[in-house]
């Protein structure tokens, strides 16, 4: 029995690829079409998990085996065959290729081939430039405003050199009002 999976990314809008496997193959072994598919490199850490129709994440499956003390299952993706955990069709996972700034792809089981055997993954369809596998913090914005040790307060943080902390209230608002004021009628025609 073969799963095809289609793969979206929310960075890249014409972004898409869809990889069939057999559906006893492992996540490790859908990993590494994943990985072959997007031309990334193996060498980042990687993890897929199971998701609800919401997208939120429910069981976790791990390139390596976690030091957990928790009584819930732990699963690697080397143990794990897909069928384990994907018995559905339309299943969502989402798939974590950068754990520094979590980003990932978001993955459908799209059919369930059953009159169909694969010796090893295919990706069936290529649409679009995969994401960056990593993003490259660019040093100098690093230097000018983050700072690694903790928030940074100096005389720029607010803009200019004429920064009053009597001028904002316990929460860090204007509390004189003027030009940066943010009314409830604002906030809410955001949502």
């Amino acid at each position: 029995m073969v799963y095809r999976f289609t793969l979206l990314s929310d960075e890249v809008d014409d972004f898409l690829r869809e990889i069939q496997i057999e559906s006893t193959a492992t996540f490790l072994d859908f990993n590494k079409a994943i990985l072959e598919s997007l031309s990334f490199s193996d060498k980042e850490l990687t993890t897929f998990f199971t998701c609800s129709r919401s997208w939120e994440k429910e069981v976790e499956i791990t390139r390596f085996e976690m030091d957990t003390n928790s009584e819930e299952d732990s699963f690697t993706m080397e143990d794990t065959p897909l069928d384990e955990l994907i018995e559905d069709q339309k299943q969502r996972l989402i798939f974590i290729f950068d754990q520094l700034t979590d980003r990932c792809l978001f993955i459908e089981l799209s059919e369930i081939i059953t009159s169909k055997h694969l010796d090893k993954p295919v990706c069936t369809k290529s649409v679009g430039n995969a994401p960056k596998q990593t993003i490259d913090f660019d040093q100098e914005s690093l230097l000018k405003g983050i700072s690694t040790t903790g928030t940074n307060t100096g005389e720029d943080f607010y803009g200019d050199d004429g920064f009053n902390e009597d001028e904002l209230d316990a929460e860090g608002f204007d509390i004189e009002g003027g030009s940066g004021d943010v009314s409830i009628d604002t906030i809410d025609d955001l949502y």
